[in-house]
This record gives C-alpha cells, structure tokens and sequence, in this order.
C-alpha cells in the first residue's frame, strides 16, 4: 500500500531533487572536460542564452571569411598607383571638408572617379579560349624558332580588342588579340631569340585587364610554362676524322685468348682447345698439334674534355666557339656507336671550404641528350685547369685510346703539355685551342698534337689534315 503522509511524500521529491542534481553536476563535470570552441564561448550558459552565443560567433566568423576573400580579391587587382589615389583620395575628402578648402574636395571627386572608371573596366570576363604552341623545342644557335598564340571565340558575339602577355626568356611580349568573330581564331607568331645557347623559358600566356591609368590589373593564366633549348652550334665531322686511333678495331691488352682479332703467337694443344684454333702449317712442321693464340682486344675509347674555367679563355666568344667543338666531337663519336666520355670541370659552390677535384660527365645517351646537356655548360672561376681535368679523367676512364682537350687561346703550350702527361702513356692527346679569326694550324710535339682553329669549320679540316698524316 502507497503511504499517502505528507512526510513520506516529502522524502520522496527530495530523493528526485538529489538524483537531478547529481546528474547536473556529471554534465556540469563532462562539458568542463570539453575543449571545443563552443564550450569556451557559452561557459556556463545554457539554453536560448548559449544558442544566441553560438549563433552570434558563427555569423562573426562567416562575414570574417567573407572580407577576407573580397579583401584578397582587392588586393590581387588593385595596382601601386591604385592604393596611392585611394589614400589621396580619403585623405582628400577629409581635409577638404575638414577646413572648407574646395580646390581639396575636387582632387577628392576626381580620385573617385578614377576609381568608377577603375571598377568599370574589370566588369565582365573574357569568353576567348588562349593557347600557346611550341613547332620546335629544340633548336640550335641562329635557327628561327618561334612560338604560336592562338585565340579562339567560341561565344556568339564578337570579343573585345584585349592584350595578352607572354614571357619569352628574361623579356616580356605583348600579343595584342583583335576584335576575333563568333567562332573565329586569331593566330600571331612571336620569335623566340636563339642568338645565345641556353634554356628559354617560355610562357605561361596570361591575359591582362586593366583601366588606362593603371590603378587596377586583372590577370588570368591560359597556359603552362614550356621551355625552349637552345643547342650550340655544330658541324658535321666524317667518322673517319675522329679516328685518330691507329687500329681502329681495338687496342692490344696483355690478356691472352683463344680468339680473337690481334695474333700473338702458336703453342702447343691442350686438353679443351677449340679445335678451330688448329694452326696445321706449324702442326706439320713440328709434328705437335698447335694451336694459334690471340691477344684480347678492348675497343677504342674517346674522351672529349672541355675547360670550363673562367681564365682559360679571353672572352665568351671564344667559350662558345670552344663548347660547338667539343659538342660537335662527342655528337659524332655518339652517332658512330663509340665509346665515349664528355666531361667538364665540375664547378666549386662559392661558400665550399676547398676546390672541388672532380669532373662533371654529360650524358652521352643520344645525341640529343648530350646537347641538351651542352646547352646549360658555362663558365666559372671556381673550377680546375684542364690538367688537372685530364689527371681526374686518366685516373677514372679505363682504357682510353684518344683525348681530345678543347681549350681558349690563354692556355699555354707548358700548360697543355702537362696534361697530356696526367693521361696514362700511349693515349694520343689532341688538343684543340680555339682562337676566334685566327689561322687554322697544327703544331705536333712529343706525345700531343694542337690544333688551333679560328673558326668552327676549320675544325673539319684540321681533323682531316691530322687524320692524314697519322
């Protein structure tokens, strides 16, 4: 039976005031333990209260994004000069009200107009598709390269006159695009200069609105950014001209074979001899089986190393007349399917505690490649003599046959012939001083041969004239 007394009714909403209580203080307990943004704003609040606190903070956040992005919007259009008539123009209006002065309110009117006529000009976009073409992305110094801009309307009206800018190297061009017909393309050719070897960067196209004063400049980007690579300037040499090796199969060891192309001398059989290998003259001559014996042979191997340090050469004239030398030797022993090493001095970095002994080795993959490579080659004060560049090359290139040295006009005969003695003995070492407009000769001393050449052709020659005397 329920007891209906006041008192057990009393004790009965005390126990439910303790069980509510208890239970407001595990919530009071689990939302301190939160780190959230909403408990460090509503706190202690609750209900309406703590929405109107949350509701306040998100509305506060939301229009705070909001300037952010129209303020970065501002930022990215609005010119040097634009921000210097905005502050002249606030500055204007204050003053000139401020003190009564009129002639300053007028400058005041005048920035606000610019700036009207500033916001006018951005308002729209442009419908016309933009792209930029490469025929070539490899050429050679004094060929004709260039890059095609084309525009494309494919709106059904006409567009407006616009201008378009392309960055070709270290320079800047402007395409100025016509009115272009609903569906019609424009295209101009902008030259790309080779005078210099190198790599060009070319591009991105990107389109420029802006008002006439220049408060205000839009850019869009059509395109990605493409590279141009200048090659050097090369000539073609005969295969027989870099064949100054005097067996051109190969060069004797000191390895003994069964078989092979060099004959070294006749012995008797021995058990597991190639029966092939039977010299019958010798057999009945001396009644024994013999058997012929060869000397291995390694095929020939070319080393073109160029000087790349600063003092070495009078001018820039005369390091680019030495790079289209060396790049025309080691493009031809490439395409002749010899083995062979192209090697530069490797450069110091400037903050280096000492010099760097070593030697930068270009790809000889391709051709191609290794013109890719000669494109980027230039000059440095911080990089070895060229003899110690043929020391570093003797010691690393097993079983080098020719060493081609191309050098400038300040290296001494003293200086050449000390590298020719850093290759190991019975390498021929030529070396090819390049001296612009000078008479093409050839001066042969113990163990090194020089030419000199004046212009790029002249080596053709002088490698023919060697070549038949050798």
């Amino acid at each position: 039976m329920t007891d209906r007394r006041p008192g057990s009714t009393r004790t009965r909403r005390g126990s439910t005031r303790s069980r509510r209580g208890s239970v407001a203080a595990e919530r009071t307990t689990t939302v301190a333990g939160l780190t959230n943004v909403r408990t460090r704003l509503v706190g202690d609040r609750e209900g309406v209260a703590a929405d109107a606190v949350v509701g306040v903070a998100k509305a506060w956040a939301t229009a705070w994004r909001t300037v952010r992005r129209l303020w970065g919007e501002v930022a990215a259009v609005v010119t040097g000069l634009g921000w210097t008539v905005a502050v002249v123009t606030v500055v204007a209006f204050a003053v000139g009200y401020r003190f009564g002065l009129r002639e300053v309110v007028v400058v005041g009117f005048a920035g606000a107009l610019l700036a009207v006529v500033a916001a006018v000009a951005l308002v729209g976009r442009t419908r016309l598709v933009v792209r930029m073409r490469l025929p070539q992305h490899r050429v050679a110094v004094g060929d004709d390269a260039g890059v095609v801009v084309t525009a494309e309307n494919p709106a059904r009206l006409p567009s407006v006159p616009t201008t378009v800018e392309l960055p070709v190297g270290d320079g800047l061009v402007d395409v100025a695009v016509p009115t272009v017909a609903p569906g019609g393309v424009f295209a101009e050719q902008v030259p790309v200069p080779t005078v210099r070897r190198g790599v060009l960067d070319v591009g991105p196209v990107t389109g420029v609105r802006a008002d006439p004063v220049g408060l205000v400049r839009r850019e869009v980007v059509w395109t990605a950014r493409e590279q141009v690579i200048v090659h050097p300037r090369t000539i073609a040499i005969p295969s027989t001209s870099t064949g100054l090796v005097r067996d051109l199969e190969g060069q004797a060891t000191t390895d003994l074979s069964p078989a092979d192309i060099a004959f070294h001398a006749v012995r008797e059989y021995v058990p597991g001899d190639d029966p092939r290998t039977v010299h019958w003259k010798s057999t009945a001559k001396s009644g024994a089986l013999m058997v012929r014996q060869f000397e291995d042979t390694r095929r020939s191997h070319l080393v073109v190393a160029l000087a790349s340090r600063r003092a070495e050469f009078a001018d820039d004239d005369e390091f680019e007349l030495a790079v289209s030398a060396a790049a025309s030797l080691g493009a031809r022993a490439v395409r002749d399917g010899r083995d062979v090493s192209v090697v530069v001095s490797e450069r110091t970095s400037e903050y280096a505690k000492r010099p760097s002994y070593a030697v930068h080795r270009l790809a000889t993959v391709t051709p191609t490649r290794l013109l890719d490579e000669f494109a980027t080659v230039g000059l440095s004060d911080a990089c070895l003599p060229v003899a110690e560049v043929a020391r570093i090359v003797g010691n690393d290139t097993a079983g080098i046959s020719v060493a081609f040295l191309v050098v400038g006009s300040t290296v001494g005969l003293p200086a050449l012939r000390l590298a020719a003695t850093r290759l190991p003995v019975g390498v021929e070492v030529v070396a090819v001083t390049c001296e612009p407009e000078a008479q093409p000769r050839v001066l042969r001393v113990a163990g090194l041969t020089v030419l000199t050449i004046g212009y790029l052709e002249d080596l053709r020659q002088a490698l023919h004239r060697t070549a038949a005397a050798a």
